[in-house]
């Protein structure tokens, strides 16, 4: 028998985590976090991480397991995820594996193939090496940035060594190193049960614009000039969304209020991405957030699945 997964996908601020809560607790589940900037301790407010009240109790796995110096990757993703999946099927739990970040989650429901092909061209790679000592990581980046811009999504420009062999990969194949690593497998692994959330797009826009207020109210500024003062800067932490545009204010570079107006467009440019590729890459049976109350929407959802877990126990 294959393990069992429960997926809940969505954009931002439609409500996935108290559902992910809501459904462990019904089910005797606990919560692995699909989202690539919870993983940064110390940065809470700007990624809206689960706070222990909201976790109700239910266990939350892949949180503040990194430094915000640190890079992480799809690819360490679904090194750290599967082994978690397998664990708590064995002890008889389910596994919610809740969050907005597309790429990461399909990753582990299809298996991606993230080996390096073999090639080698040792000449080639002596001259990336030396242009990166003489121009700098950012400079040999751009150069992966040109032929391969979707590599950049999962490699840390400061990762020179996996920049480089990127480089090589294209260099040598002719075939963008991203489309190699991306192999999935047609057929999951899982028997997987993805419940994707919805909302009319106005009342999530509005949604992430009270978040974003909220955020400010509840100490975002601070907590991005916390970070700031330890020296942290150019890291892949804090290119997000809710740090990046403070930043741009702390550094003079505009004021607060057009930092905060561009927090809540990026945000709500973000939540427009997330729906148009979870609905053209998930299989997801989607339910609409947007005009019954919550505790039906919920309930419903809860029927499915529990329909779904019999289904898949038959």
């Amino acid at each position: 028998m294959k393990e069992k997964l429960i997926v809940i996908v969505g954009p931002t601020a439609v409500g996935k985590t108290a559902l992910g809560v809501y459904l462990a607790k019904a089910f005797n589940g606990e919560v692995i976090s699909g989202d690539s900037m919870q993983v940064y301790k110390g940065m809470d407010i700007g990624t809206a991480k689960v706070t222990d009240e909201e976790r109700q109790g239910v266990p939350h796995y892949l949180i503040d397991i990194k430094e915000p110096e640190e890079s992480f990757s799809v690819a360490e993703f679904q090194e750290r995820c599967i082994p978690l999946i397998q664990e708590l099927n064995k002890e008889g739990k389910l596994p919610f594996l809740v969050g907005g970040t597309g790429l990461y989650v399909n990753a582990v429901i299809h298996r991606f193939d993230f080996t390096i092909k073999p090639v080698d061209d040792v000449n080639y790679r002596k001259e990336l090496e030396a242009f990166a000592t003489k121009h700098g990581n950012e400079a040999l980046y751009q150069q992966l940035r040109n032929v391969d811009p979707k590599a950049t999504e999962v490699i840390h420009p400061n990762n020179v060594r996996r920049v480089i062999r990127a480089l090589e990969v294209y260099h040598v194949t002719g075939v963008p190193f991203s489309e190699q690593q991306t192999e999935e497998n047609q057929d999951s692994p899982y028997d997987v049960i993805m419940i994707g959330l919805t909302m009319d797009r106005e009342m999530l826009y509005q949604r992430i614009n009270e978040r974003v207020d909220l955020m400010i109210k509840s100490g975002l500024i601070e907590e991005v000039k916390s970070l700031k003062e330890r020296g942290i800067k150019n890291c892949q932490s804090v290119q997000a969304i809710g740090y990046k545009e403070i930043y741009d204010y702390l550094d003079g570079n505009c004021s607060k209020e057009e930092a905060i107006e561009t927090l809540k467009q990026n945000s709500r440019r973000y939540a427009k991405r997330q729906l148009t590729w979870f609905r053209n890459k998930a299989d997801a049976t989607w339910f609409d957030m947007t005009s019954r109350e919550k505790v039906e929407i919920f309930s419903e959802i809860r029927n499915f699945v529990e329909g779904k877990l019999t289904q898949l126990s038959k």
